[in-house]
């Protein structure tokens, strides 16, 4: 337990196996690392949408969009968009990516996010879509359904290698990652199936053996098994904690739908739609559309899901006539382990920890976790506290984000259906901010006693989006914005001031966004040598 750490076996060869082999074979070409993937274990190989954060892991690596992309059926993601979470038939809402691009305050306010919020109490009709569209110009990309690398800043605020995510078939991107960079980085990949985990007196993992006769044996083993988590969960018997408390869904029906207009249905976001017991992801890749209900068996059966979700995709023209064969039913497994590296075996993906498909988070737990472990392997013979400090970081990490999905959920209004009926009237657990990792806590104290958000993370997207907007005229009236008539007439004035800046600014964007190409034509000439 105490020798260096020179010999890393990775066990699975999905997209968690693969980016784990890259990533350590590039900061550590000295060290033997392989990946151990199954002859016959089916790779899920479902998360086909990212978040802007890929990008900071595809240069933290050396990968360009035009190595990969084609090759992985891949487009560009500029949003993520909500429909009917806050209110049945809501209009819905966007989460952009990249930072909002906040004009000058007034009032002497420290946030001038609020700008947006006074039009909202002044003109309550606002829809709350507006919100987006007055912070990022990128909406108007998206609303145009157009695309530029933006390269002479013609739209101000938006950073094109920095704001933009990607769509892409997961098992072809692993695939990619093996063949074109960890082999070629020297790096080793073994098929073969494990039959026996032999582990020593002290519960770690000793070797490996399988089917072809051969013994394993490593100084570190990552394991990348999925749901299955073979080496962390199985063998290490390393207690999981459900998230189930605060995420509802344990299953989805996910299939690949074919293209019917492709011109017409191919987006630059991805799209999620709140169902009667759950939602529904719209994944526009190159070829084909990724698509999937996620929901819970405590509210519907798997049959009357599979059904519900059929006629989502009818009812919406995405599909005239679903193939039984596409259906694929998947079981989640919503919460994290107590520690992810245990012993000589550490935890990577869906066999570490897995907060359900809202926000497209799974990816970026894999990369915020790898930085932690290229950190940790920096140390030739990382002491049990640098390994404790591994686990503490990344559980916080884990439970922020799956605090800020919850959200989505937690700031409902809907009681159409027993499933949003029990969202809605969801207790949680309230504690003081600095108790508090983030997300569900510290954000509704940011309304109670702050009233603004802060800028730095989406979370004001979602508020505000789901109707949970920072201030409001009680607040204002309380604590004395003005002492007589004039005064409320000459916030009114600077209200009408901030909102027709807005409005021109929003205005220019959309003149701006339409004169690039259309998003189809962008990709068609940028990514895939102008082929259909």
């Amino acid at each position: 337990m105490t020798k260096k750490i020179n010999r890393i076996y990775i066990l699975g060869g999905g997209s968690a196996g693969a980016m784990t082999a890259v990533t350590l074979k590039k900061y550590f070409p000295e060290k033997d690392i392989r990946i151990i993937e199954s002859l016959n274990e089916p790779v899920i190989g479902v998360g086909e949408s990212t978040i802007g954060q890929i990008n900071q892991w595809m240069s933290m690596i050396g990968i360009k969009d035009e190595e990969w992309m084609k090759e992985c059926d891949a487009t560009y993601k500029l949003s993520i968009r909500f429909e009917n979470f806050h209110k049945k038939s809501d209009g819905g809402f966007h989460y952009p990516f990249g930072k909002p691009n906040i004009p000058n305050t007034f009032l002497g306010q420290t946030d001038g996010l609020n700008n947006w919020t006074y039009k909202k109490i002044l003109y309550p009709e606002t829809p709350n879509s507006d919100y987006a569209n007055c912070y990022y110009s990128n909406m108007a990309l998206v609303n145009n359904n157009t695309l530029t690398k933006n390269e002479n800043n013609q739209l101000p605020g938006f950073d094109f290698k920095k704001d933009v995510a990607y769509h892409f078939d997961a098992i072809k991107f692993g695939k990619w990652l093996k063949e074109k960079l960890f082999k070629k980085l020297g790096g080793r990949v073994m098929s073969d199936n494990i039959t026996r985990i032999v582990q020593n007196e002290d519960g770690s993992i000793k070797h490996l053996e399988t089917y072809a006769g051969n013994v394993w044996s490593a100084d570190l083993y990552i394991d990348c098994t999925g749901f299955n988590s073979i080496l962390l969960g199985r063998t290490l018997k390393v207690p999981f904690e459900s998230y189930e408390d605060i995420l509802p869904n344990n299953k989805a029906w996910a299939a690949r739908i074919e293209y019917t207009d492709k011109e017409k249905q191919l987006k630059p976001y991805t799209n999620c739609t709140a169902l009667d017991n759950g939602w529904v992801w719209n994944i526009p890749l190159w070829s084909r559309i990724g698509t999937g209900y996620v929901f819970s068996d405590r509210y519907v059966s798997d049959y009357q899901a599979k059904q519900d979700f059929k006629h989502y995709l009818i009812s919406n023209n995405i599909c005239a006539n679903p193939k039984e064969e596409e259906f694929k039913l998947l079981k989640m497994r919503v919460g994290i382990h107590k520690t992810l590296w245990e012993k000589n075996v550490c935890a990577i993906g869906l066999s570490a920890g897995f907060i359900e498909p809202l926000e497209s988070n799974g990816l970026f737990t894999v990369h915020t976790f790898l930085l932690r472990l290229v950190k940790v392997l920096q140390r030739d013979n990382p002491s049990q506290y640098i390994k404790d400090h591994f686990n503490f970081d990344c559980r916080r990490i884990f439970r922020e984000f799956a605090e800020f999905v919850a959200s989505h959920y937690a700031l409902t209004e809907r009681d159409d259906s027993d499933y949003w009926k029990d969202r809605l009237n969801k207790k949680y657990e309230i504690k003081t901010r600095t108790d508090s990792v983030a997300g569900l806590n510290d954000y509704i104290q940011q309304k109670m006693i702050d009233h603004h958000y802060n800028q730095k993370y989406g979370w004001h997207c979602i508020a505000n989006g789901m109707g949970w907007n920072p201030t409001d005229m009680p607040t204002l009236n309380y604590f004395n914005y003005w002492t007589d008539e004039n005064d409320r007439k000459k916030f009114k004035q600077d209200v009408d001031n901030s909102i027709e800046f807005l409005e021109k600014r929003k205005t220019g964007w959309n003149l701006v966004a339409k004169s690039f190409n259309n998003y189809y034509d962008f990709l068609k000439k940028e990514i895939y040598d102008n082929k259909s």
